[in-house]
């Protein structure tokens, strides 16, 4: 048995999250004192009913120096964001207004190196529904003002950059807007080929991921309370999620998922992608891993308009989640979908073969899949508003086309409107009874 004395990190029990203590020790490796000003990225969990004055003190502990620093608040999940040395989080971690401290992770885009197929053509084509009037929030990489987004109107209704601080909408990477046009292409430079499922559905972008497609977990959650704070004015009903972190943690103390389960429960439906961590089982990643959001998994449609011989693509994640529960809840196309590309992007200049046309390229991923199960979801709320998330999820898995070797199917855009609908009728029927 072994006599070595625990490091303090190591004895902290709940109050480090097991990536903290990575982070920790690695520092720990460079420095045995830790007297080196490593500054960590941190997301510091207040005390629920914590004092003013316990919450100034920690402030005032923390905001001691360049290398030390918390400085904005996370509301969503009463958290504070910023960076300490390690020697610092020592200090603080059992102070009265710290309930846990988190080591604020990477989050990266979900991409892995079918409107029709849907039958959301069909639901634009038979029934006129085009996502008109409902705002999709793309929280990524930025969007371009690709002309399927501005011609005839420019649909991007507004933009956000967490990353740079721009005003007008760009895309240094070119995931986000690839994603906006699977959820929101029209087919304009394409004469209607590569067209979403939702090609009148007004699009917000949220730069939240750099040039190389990351980011923070804390600024993740800065653009969803962005589109909570911002859900009125810009009619924001859906916010699409295409990345993810490995889950580490319950979906009870996860700060990304917390952050999309209050968004929710603001009443926006919030799509994630499950990730590309597949076929092995136990990959969901978060914030997908939230039991109440909608977690999109991605088929292999094998290019054909027939469903016999879709399957799950072999990259897309596998539950169950870290808390044993069922996900993905749907599964949508994901693999060798085309949609926008963004001019001199990072991703034209590193899959420069996948360009298609000059103006589109193709990509897969569970990425692809999320939008595009957004952009179906704008067609049941153009159907009818009045759905609620809960509603919308229901929906979506009880009219899923069961095909699929997993508890949930196949994403069907044609039911899942219809059986929207009739709950207009139903609501109808209910108000005139009432009179």
């Amino acid at each position: 048995m072994s006599n070595r004395k625990k490091v303090w990190f190591e004895d902290a029990q709940r109050k480090l999250d097991p990536g903290l203590v990575e982070q920790l020790r690695n520092s720990r490796k460079v420095d045995q004192n830790e007297t080196i000003n490593n500054e960590i990225p941190l997301i510091v969990y207040m005390k629920k009913g914590c004092e003013r004055g316990k919450k100034d003190d920690l402030l005032k502990a923390c905001n001691i120096d360049s290398h030390n620093k918390l400085h904005r608040e996370l509301r969503s999940i009463n958290a504070m964001k910023g960076y300490l040395t390690p020697d610092r989080i020592q200090q603080i971690k059992d102070h009265e207004a710290v309930d846990r401290i988190f080591y604020d992770r990477i989050v990266t885009a979900f991409l892995d190196i079918a409107s029709e197929q849907t039958g959301a053509f069909k639901v634009q084509e038979q029934l006129g529904l085009t996502g008109k009037d409902v705002t999709i929030a793309v929280i990524d990489t930025g969007v371009h003002a690709h002309a399927d987004l501005t011609d005839p109107t420019n649909r991007i209704v507004a933009f956000q950059d967490f990353i740079n601080g721009e005003s007008e909408p760009y895309d240094d990477n070119g995931h986000g807007t690839h994603c906006a046009g699977d959820a929101a292409g029209n087919g304009s430079l394409s004469n209607g080929k590569y067209i979403g499922p939702a090609p009148e559905a007004s699009i917000i972008g949220i730069k939240v991921l750099d040039e190389q497609g990351s980011g923070r977990l804390s600024t993740i959650i800065e653009g969803i309370e962005w589109c909570v704070d911002h859900k009125e004015e810009h009619n924001i009903r859906i916010i699409s999620l295409s990345l993810g972190a490995p889950a580490y943690e319950s979906f009870r103390d996860d700060p990304l998922s917390l952050a999309a389960q209050s968004a929710w429960h603001q009443g926006i439906v919030v799509c994630a992608a499950a990730g590309n961590d597949g076929p092995t089982a136990s990959t969901i990643s978060t914030p997908a891993i939230d039991p109440f959001i909608i977690t999109v998994g991605s088929t292999n449609d094998q290019n054909t308009l027939e469903r016999t011989d879709d399957a799950i693509a072999e990259y897309s994640s596998r539950g169950p989640t870290i808390d044993t529960l069922v996900k993905p809840d749907v599964y949508a196309p994901g693999t060798n979908i085309i949609s926008l590309s963004a001019p001199g992007s990072a991703l034209e200049s590193q899959i420069p073969e996948m360009i298609i046309d000059e103006n589109y390229i193709q990509l897969s991923g569970t990425s692809m899949a999320t939008p595009i199960c957004a952009g179906i979801i704008a067609l049941m709320l153009e159907a009818n508003p009045n759905l609620s998330p809960n509603d919308i999820k229901s929906i979506l898995k009880a009219t899923s086309h069961p095909t699929l070797d997993d508890i949930w199917g196949y994403i069907e855009a044609e039911s899942a409107v219809d059986m929207a609908k009739n709950y207009t009728r139903q609501g109808s029927a209910e108000a005139i009874q009432e009179r």
